[in-house]
This record gives structure tokens, C-alpha cells and sequence, in this order.
């Protein structure tokens, strides 16, 4: 044998030396997977509660406007107010001022109503089941 051929044993010797010694070496992003997979978990089981949280609530207010009681129209005196769509955010103006003890006089002013309008809507509000007062 010569000398290049004990060279490329020494080496082939070596090298399945160092393959067997990695494999017991301890993998050093093991832990970093596995913090990983874990956190990948935690996710998608957050989510999960989430969606189907979400999914109950909107399964409510799609059973909740199914039970709603129409908005009550009101005739006015006047003839260009018969019956006119009253924004939800004056409505619940109109039940803070209420349960603030104001009179449906000062209630019509301060929210730009016609106080019949403002006795619709806490009419509406009453056979809603909303207690105002």
C-alpha cells in the first residue's frame, strides 16, 4: 500500500468517526423547533376559541335582529314628517338623556327631535324589553 492510500483510509476512518460522533451529539436547534411547535399550538388554539366565539355572537345578532320589534312610526301634525328613519346613534342619545331624568321636551331639544318622535323611540325602547328608567 502506499502512501495516498493510508491517507484516504486515515481519512475515510475519520470521517465515519466524526458521522458517528454527531449523532450523539445533542441537536442545538431542537429546542427552538420544539418552543416553536409549541407556540404554533397555542395558536391555532387561540384562534380556534376565537372563531367560534365569534361565530356564537354572530349567530346572536343574527337571531337577535330576527326578534327585533319593527321601529314604531309615528304620525305628526305635520305632513313631511310621517315616518322618518331615526339614526341609531340618536336613539341611544335619546335613552341616555331619559335615563338622565330629562323631560321629553328638553330631550327633543337637545337631540333635534320632534318630542313625538322622541316618545317613538322610547316607545320602541320599552317594547324592546331595554329598561331606561
Amino acid at each position: 500500500m502506499t502512501i495516498l492510500e493510508y491517507i484516504v483510509l486515515v481519512l475515510l476512518g475519520f470521517s465515519f468517526a466524526l458521522f458517528i460522533f454527531s449523532l450523539f451529539l445533542k441537536d442545538p436547534y431542537k429546542e427552538i423547533r420544539e418552543e416553536i411547535d409549541q407556540m404554533s399550538i397555542q395558536h391555532i388554539q387561540e384562534m380556534y376559541q376565537i372563531k367560534k366565539k365569534l361565530k356564537v355572537l354572530e349567530e346572536e345578532l343574527l337571531i337577535g335582529e330576527d326578534s327585533l320589534v319593527p321601529p314604531l312610526s309615528f304620525k305628526s301634525s305635520s305632513p313631511a314628517i310621517e315616518k322618518k328613519d331615526i339614526h341609531e346613534i340618536i336613539k341611544n342619545q335619546v335613552i341616555l338623556l331619559t335615563q338622565q331624568g330629562l323631560t321629553i321636551d328638553q330631550i327633543a331639544r337637545q337631540s333635534s327631535l320632534a318630542p313625538e318622535e322622541v316618545n317613538a323611540i322610547q316607545t320602541e325602547m320599552n317594547l324592546r324589553g331595554q329598561d331606561y328608567e
